[in-house]
């Protein structure tokens, strides 16, 4: 058990690196992605390290990249991505790529330039068409039978024809134009608009506007310049507009020609720029990833140092000690891309510094991990909680949820995202509620699994049982008891009327009884109590196997000795009293029996003296005083003991610490000034007892004493949220069962089958929404406060920091899931 179940044993390796091969090292490491780098210059700034212009080159080619990107997604372009993984591109080959997005840029910048300058000659040409329309429209109206905008004619020909000026305006400024136009000109200008049918596109932004033709008539020069403000204040258009019919003819047909030759070339330019952003969509995501790639390892670089022949690179790593062949195979492989004949070299360190934690997982056990790593990161070679977890996660979750229909639903929906995990993989998407189920699946597949078990157990499905083998309970009898009272209490005290327990599970004739909560209360809350008691002591004894790996002999018998004593003498003899109490009896709702709560009360306040709960077999007040005097005595083991024995321990390393100093020949009180020579002859696990402080123990000591007492107690109790989130799902469902389903069952109107349809989607939706999300995540949460702090906090201290190693994989993704 002591490498059972551990984080990978780590080791600081120190690489060196020829310049030439240095590269392509580091390349090969990003793929193999098994070493964590160290930064060897701390101290430099960010700007002034070796590869600062290499970095740069690649972030601009990376700007570059997501300019293009940004023009393919505006076209609506589909990115092609075939899963290719190319190959890091040699340095040489970083000036090809850079001259590549030089064109590409400068290209698609030409285009988006010309093509701007030919939607916004396309748009006047448009307006001025409008504009010549609607006034050739308004003159002829007015020569002819009246006017259109219901101007009086006399006023219209008082101006004259040159005393107007035409123009296009965005619609919704038209009021406020015009109250301007009359505040500021005092009532003298006449405004007409009309407005144009199809809306504009705007060359800068590519938005539809819809805009208005308006004619302002006027009268004088100062007017004239008051209206040309106005209007240039409101952001309109103006255009030149001729005073003769003829002229206003031959402008309209010269601009229909100039719009019917810009019309074709835009379509050119829109065309070529399509074919350049689809020729680049094809390729973007290999561009993306060798520029990625290409940048991390100049990233890489800078974290190394150099030696002083500026030949080689050094660098030191983190790595798990079982890849350490697939490492130096990783280095060969790089110094043979390169081309270098000195090859490169990789030597272990010995350190003191503790190294980071690293747990190898797969798609299987990630999930679980993941739960584990949100309550903290296991110290370096502690026994990692996930491997149990996979299994008294979900179990804890289907004794709260469980229910075979409710179950198997729950256990198809995880098995769709299963079998479908690799379309599911390559068709990335955006919604992060799917993405967090999705990384779940497999959590969610065996909360399904177990939910169909607890269910049999329980006998619930849909908050119905299933009679599979027959009732245990007489038939007869319970038909007369149903005849003369209308209900059905079971009682087994009756005799002829129990013949046996249910072979599996409850027996389904519980389901109709009235005293059926009182039974489930009574069965459901001593299991919680069972349950909660096992699964704390189980992480007790976790602790054994740190204590013994890292060899703490006094946390073994100071520490987890007393500890899991104390549980044993108390809650350990709960659990067995629950055990006698059901088979020393006939049955759970026996009046005969004594109360299991007041008895555990009462040996605890060594009170025998209460003759309403009898015990439950002789000698027992005797064997219950040994039992809390143990764990009473457990306490101060904890608590005094350990402190005073961690105190002896200090004294005798101190006066250790003065023999070695007179051994190597300093007098007494040379010791202290002479530390730094002493400290190289002192064992390594005897420096700690220099910074000893007897108070911060015993405070500590005695924090942890309390807390763990303390938490026996409330972390029992809170186990029975098993119990009562059980009864809860259960009477929801049946709620839902009696108020929706049932109603359309007995239901006698003539709707029939289409009425029943509408019930049964109506149940169907209610069970999906209200009893399987809602309820299953209050499970979930439920589920992971009874492991985070009931269970992990008997042997997890959580405290380490995370195996990081240098990537490219989840660089890119990184990149991609943005």
């Amino acid at each position: 058990m002591g490498e059972l179940f551990r984080s990978e044993e780590m080791t600081l390796a120190q690489l060196f690196l020829q310049s030439e091969a240095a590269y392509c090292c580091v390349s090969e490491l990003g793929e193999l992605g098994m070493v964590q780098f160290r930064d060897l210059n701390p101290d430099v700034n960010v700007f002034q390290r070796k590869f600062v212009n290499e970095v740069r080159r690649c972030e601009e080619m990376d700007r570059k990249l997501r300019f293009v990107e940004k023009e393919i997604k505006k076209a609506n372009i589909p990115t092609v991505d075939t899963g290719e993984n190319p190959e890091v591109p040699f340095p040489r080959d970083m000036i090809d790529l850079e001259a590549t997005f030089e064109k590409l840029e400068n290209e698609l910048k030409e285009i988006n330039t010309n093509q701007e300058a030919l939607k916004k000659n396309f748009l006047e040409l448009t307006e001025l068409k409008h504009i010549l329309r609607r006034t050739q429209q308004f003159f002829d109206e007015v020569n002819g039978s009246g006017c259109a905008f219901d101007w009086p004619e006399s006023e219209i020909f008082l101006f004259g024809p040159s005393r107007f000026v035409a123009g296009v305006i965005s619609r919704e400024r038209i009021p406020t134009f015009e109250r301007m136009l009359w505040r500021v000109c005092r009532g003298n200008v006449f405004l007409r608009q009309a407005e144009i049918e199809d809306p504009l596109e705007d060359p800068a932004t590519g938005d539809q506007v819809h805009k208005s033709v308006f004619i302002i008539f006027f009268q004088g020069d100062q007017l004239k310049n008051r209206v040309k403000k106005i209007c240039e204040g409101f952001r309109a258009s103006l255009y030149p507009c001729p005073e003769t019919p003829q002229e206003r003819k031959e402008m309209a047909a010269g601009v229909n020609t100039r719009i019917d030759d810009l019309q074709m070339v835009l379509n050119q330019t829109e065309d070529h720029r399509q074919r350049v952003l689809q020729a680049a969509a094809k390729t973007m995501r290999v561009w993306f990833i060798k520029v990625r790639k290409m940048k991390a390892i100049y990233h890489t670089l800078n974290l190394c140092n150099i030696d002083v022949t500026q030949k080689c690179l050094i660098a030191e790593v983190w790595c798990p000690v079982s890849d350490l062949d697939s490492i130096q195979f990783a280095l060969r492989r790089g110094t043979e891309r390169s081309g270098s004949t000195v090859p490169s070299i990789l030597n272990r360190m010995t350190t003191k510094q503790t190294p980071p934690t690293f747990n190898k997982t797969n798609k299987f056990t990630s999930g679980f991990q993941n739960i584990v790593d949100a309550y903290g990161i296991g110290n370096y070679r502690e026994i990692n909680p996930a491997p149990y977890t996979i299994i008294t996660f979900p179990f804890l979750f289907a004794v709260m949820f469980g229910d075979m229909g409710h179950g198997v639903l729950m256990t198809c929906a995880a098995l769709y995202l299963v079998i479908r995990e690799s379309r599911i993989l390559s068709q990335k998407t955006d919604n992060e509620m799917f993405n967090m189920v999705f990384a779940g699946r497999y959590i969610i597949l065996l909360m399904g699994i177990f939910s169909v078990y607890t269910g049999i157990i329980y006998n619930d499905c849909f908050s119905k049982s299933l009679n599979m083998f027959g009732s245990g309970w007489s038939v007869r009898p319970m038909f007369e008891t149903l005849n003369e009272n209308k209900v059905l209490q079971l009682d087994p005290a009756v005799p002829g009327v129990f013949n046996g327990p249910y072979p599996l599970g409850i027996d389904p004739i519980w389901n109709i009884a009235t005293n059926k909560l009182t039974f489930l209360n009574s069965f459901k809350m001593k299991m919680s109590v069972i349950l909660g008691v096992i699964h704390m002591m189980f992480g007790v004894s976790l602790s054994l196997f740190n204590h013994l790996y890292f060899k703490k002999p006094l946390n073994i018998f100071l520490g987890f000795i007393p500890e899991i004593v104390f549980m044993a003498s108390l809650f350990g003899y709960l659990i067995i009293l629950v055990f006698y109490k059901w088979t020393a009896y006939d049955a759970f709702t026996s009046k005969d029996a004594p109360s299991l709560l007041i008895a555990f009360i009462n040996m605890c306040l060594f009170n025998y003296g209460d003759v309403t709960n009898k015990p439950l077999y002789r000698g027992q007040m005797g064997i219950q005083i040994v039992l809390v005097l143990i764990a009473l005595a457990c306490v101060p083991c904890m608590l005094i003991v350990k402190t005073m024995v961690l105190r002896r321990q200090h004294l005798w390393k101190k006066h250790l610490v003065f023999s070695i100093g007179m051994a190597v020949g300093l007098s007494v009180h040379a010791v202290p000034m002479e530390g730094a020579l002493i400290l190289e002859h002192i064992p390594d696990e005897h420096l700690l007892s220099l910074q000893f402080d007897f108070g911060d123990v015993a405070v500590h000591q005695a924090i942890h004493t309390i807390e763990y007492c303390l938490g026996c107690i409330s972390n029992t109790a809170s186990y029975l949220r098993l119990w009562a989130l059980s009864l809860a799902h259960a009477q929801l469902s049946e709620v839902l069962w009696t108020m929706v389903m049932h109603l359309g069952l007995s239901s006698r109107s003539g709707g029939g089958f289409f009425g029943l349809s509408i019930i049964f989607a109506a149940f169907a939706m209610l069970t999906v929404c209200i009893l399987l999300i809602m309820e299953g995540l209050s499970a979930f949460l439920h589920a992971l406060r009874l492991h985070w702090v009931e269970f992990q906090n008997k042997f997890y201290t959580g405290q380490g920091f995370k195996f990081v190693p240098f990537s490219f994989e989840s660089i890119l993704e990184g990149r991609f899931d943005e």
